[in-house]
């Protein structure tokens, strides 16, 4: 073995002084490899190569090559065969922890949403040969389990606050591409003020029954002490917020609902619109908030008489956050803490385009979520402990009051 070694070596540096380009610590490693190797076979067979002794077990068969991804690039090696096809290298043996280093990167660069073709150029730029797209989809399967714990993990804390909302992407379903919704839950931890991401889930469309089985599955994994739902006026939604939340209060995202408002006026009045309904956020106590609802509403009643039958139908959904502590009222009254979670689920899935499968979407919605979970739990609290004290164990009766149970929906 000894003597292999030394020949190898002496061959390697002959090789190296007559052609300078020669990747000497490649080089190196592939010497090195296919010495390890042979003194493995060795070992598994119980002799070398063309020896003859009783203690011998089984019959080498030659040599196979074999592209090896390395750290210093990939390196093509001679490796030894037996008969019965026993013997596998240790070197080669799947995912060693030195080669894992390519999984982290293709895996990394998958949940960042850049493109199989940026996957493929990062890859070769690290000395490894290209990876296809069905190399990286088997790499990023391992993200699965880690998705799937994050998931299905048991919710022990309360959340009083609670945020909903969809997006839709693309992906492909027997041949053909479709549409599907992307759902997901953030809330507020009454222990720690902070924000969590409770969970997210994809289905055909942002019907009443699919939102009715993902709030019904946050539930089943122990979600509880919802105060206020917020989100927007899906009907859908609404209904399955009453079913399942029940005396659940709900507050309609005051951004969504302007924006649908504009819709009834002239492209012309949509700025003035909007900065007039706005006046109502700014009031400084819940009866003078009322009272300029109802004063906008009727200003615009002559003119625009749809909008001010809008407001009146929509006042004590858009004001629910009224019945809560006056200084929470930023917070709850839309869905902006969703924006940013919205932002980046958007960024990455839009690298992609079209999804291959649903799973590839859980993967990678998945994997966003659970990332930014984790940030958020080091990050600024959204309420102190001080604040979230002011809900007092009394006020749902006071909610009642003022902001109608969801409850009644689901027998509407």
């Amino acid at each position: 073995m000894a003597d292999e070694m030394s020949m190898a070596l002496e061959e390697l540096l002959r090789k190296a002084q007559l052609a300078q380009e020669v990747d000497f610590l490649r080089e190196g490693v592939r010497v090195l490899s296919e010495a390890v190797m042979e003194l493995e076979v060795t070992q598994h067979v119980g002799a070398k190569r063309h020896e003859r002794t009783s203690e011998r077990t089984g019959q080498r068969n030659g040599y196979r090559e074999r592209q090896w991804d390395t750290r210093v690039g990939t390196i093509g090696i001679q490796v030894p065969r037996v008969r019965d096809g026993s013997y596998f290298p240790s070197l080669l043996e799947p995912r060693r922890r030195a080669e894992r280093a390519l999984v982290a990167v293709v895996q990394e660069a998958y949940v960042q949403g850049v493109s199989t073709r940026r996957v493929d150029e990062l890859v070769q730029a690290l000395g490894i040969q290209g990876v296809s797209k069905s190399q990286v989809s088997v790499l990023c399967a391992d993200l699965d389990a880690q998705v799937e714990r994050f998931r299905a993990r048991p919710l022990t804390e309360r959340y009083p606050y609670l945020w909903l909302d969809a997006r839709f992407i693309k992906a492909r379903q027997h041949g053909r591409v479709v549409s599907l919704a992307v759902v997901i839950a953030i809330g507020v931890n009454a222990t720690t003020g902070l924000r969590e991401v409770l969970g997210g889930d994809i289905g055909p469309s942002e019907d009443g029954a699919f939102w009715l089985a993902f709030l019904r599955s946050l539930v089943a994994r122990g979600l509880s002490g919802v105060r206020l739902v917020v989100s927007d006026a899906h009907e859908g939604l609404k209904t399955a917020i009453g079913a399942v939340l029940h005396g659940t209060s709900w507050q309609r995202c005051r951004v969504h609902f302007v924006r649908n408002a504009l819709a009834l006026v002239p492209k012309a009045a949509a700025q003035l619109v909007a900065a007039t309904i706005r006046t109502v956020f700014a009031q400084p106590d819940a009866p003078s908030a009322r009272e300029q609802w109802r004063r906008v509403a009727d200003g615009f009643r002559g003119r625009y008489p749809k909008l001010a039958e809008r407001m009146d139908e929509a006042e004590a959904d858009v004001l629910a956050y009224l019945a809560f502590p006056p200084d929470h009222g930023r917070q709850i009254w839309s869905n902006n803490p969703l924006e940013r979670l919205n932002r980046e689920v958007k960024r990455r899935t839009d690298v992609v385009g079209i999804f291959p499968n649903d799973a590839a979407v859980i993967r990678l919605v998945g994997m966003v979520l659970a990332e930014q979970h984790e940030e958020g739990q080091v990050g600024r609290r959204y309420f102190s402990a001080e604040s979230l004290a002011k809900l007092a164990p009394d006020q749902r009766a006071e909610q009642e009051g003022i902001t109608p149970a969801l409850s009644a929906l689901a027998a509407s």
